[in-house]
């Protein structure tokens, strides 16, 4: 599918989720993001009790921004870190042992500048099994991280990763694939 086709206008969306994006920024602010950084089984249930899909040995951070929780998935041992931006208007699926950290952004939405009403866009992020999102790094809409990928510090990334990768820089070039685990890990 071409890139374009996979974004979807988020219109209809958006205003079906006003009420709930409010609960949310409401709860978050008064329950989620006053924990101790060690709450992670609340801050799971919180999350859960929002429409997310969260392992209960997943990580999200206190001040990890989740923009809308019923659009997030996050399996067993994956991390949200710190200061951590999650606008997942579209869906954003963390597999295991996922490692986000702190001040990436992980960005679902965009606009169709092709349009003049100039509409809100979004397409699902994928982060595959045991891959790291590093400091400060940008992941757009639409990408799939394939597992055990590296995303080096501030490298912004709008194209699909193959597994394995390790990627740096804007746009992200690929510098090599990580040395595979015995019979774990096939490039």
């Amino acid at each position: 599918m071409s890139r374009s086709g996979q974004l979807t206008k988020l219109t209809q969306i958006q205003g079906r989720d006003r009420v709930r994006r409010l609960l949310w920024g409401v709860v978050r602010l008064l329950i989620y993001r006053p924990t101790p950084v060690y709450m992670h089984r609340w801050r799971c249930n919180v999350l859960r009790a929002f429409g997310a899909t969260v392992h209960e040995r997943a990580f999200p951070y206190p001040d990890a921004k989740i923009w809308a929780p019923w659009n997030l998935v996050m399996g067993s041992g994956s991390f949200l870190g710190p200061d951590v931006n999650c606008y997942n208007v579209a869906p954003v699926h963390l597999g295991c042992d996922v490692t986000v950290s702190q001040r990436s952004h992980l960005c679902t939405a965009s606009h169709d500048y092709n349009d003049p009403k100039f509409p809100l866009t979004g397409a699902p992020i994928v982060i595959g099994d045991g891959a790291w999102v590093a400091a400060e790094a940008f992941v757009g809409p639409g990408v799939t991280v394939g597992s055990r990928a590296v995303i080096l510090a501030r490298t912004v990334v709008v194209r699909d990763i193959k597994p394995g990768a390790v990627m740096a820089g804007n746009p992200a070039k690929q510098l090599r694939n990580r040395i595979p685990e015995e019979g774990n890990f096939e490039p």
